[in-house]
Formats: structure tokens, C-alpha cells, sequence
């Protein structure tokens, strides 16, 4: 098999919280959860270049940024409503 790149494209908000919750599992303990090493190593790969790519996980309103972009991306209460009506 051929050993090309894929590119992954997140939006600001979204690289924040999954930067987010990768560091909150990397902090556990990951092998407890992962316990394929070819499956750790992208995670902290992908984990890592989040850190590098994201400069504000160092700024001191950090969690504020985090719980914007945590709103930002969840759906709308009204999308919710129409689609638990749509499953009726």
C-alpha cells in the first residue's frame, strides 16, 4: 500500500476543541483506552500538530475561547427541535 498524506481541514473552532479533548485523553491514560500502539501514535501525531497550529491554547482567556467555540458548534436548539420532528 502506497504511504500517502491525507489532509485534514478544520475550522478554527473545531481544531480548539478537538485540541481540547485529544490533550484530555492524552492525559489519561491513553493505553487504558487505546490499547493498539498504531492507533496511539496518530492520535498524538495529530494531537501534536494541533498544538503547534493553534496559538491561543497558551492565551490566559483560554477557556473562554474554548466555551465559544464549544457553543459555535453545537447545533441550535431550534435545528434540534426540527430535526427530533423530522424522526417522528
Amino acid at each position: 500500500m502506497e504511504n500517502t498524506e491525507i489532509i485534514i481541514k478544520l475550522t478554527s473552532d473545531e481544531a480548539l476543541v478537538l485540541s481540547d479533548r485529544l490533550e484530555r485523553v492524552q492525559m489519561t491514560d491513553l493505553s487504558r483506552l487505546v490499547d493498539d500502539e498504531a492507533v496511539r501514535a496518530p492520535i498524538h501525531r495529530l494531537a501534536g500538530t494541533l498544538d503547534k497550529s493553534l496559538t491561543g491554547i497558551f492565551a490566559a482567556d483560554y477557556g473562554e475561547r474554548l466555551d465559544a467555540a464549544r457553543r459555535r458548534l453545537r447545533p441550535a436548539s431550534d435545528d434540534l427541535a426540527s430535526d427530533h420532528e423530522d424522526s417522528d
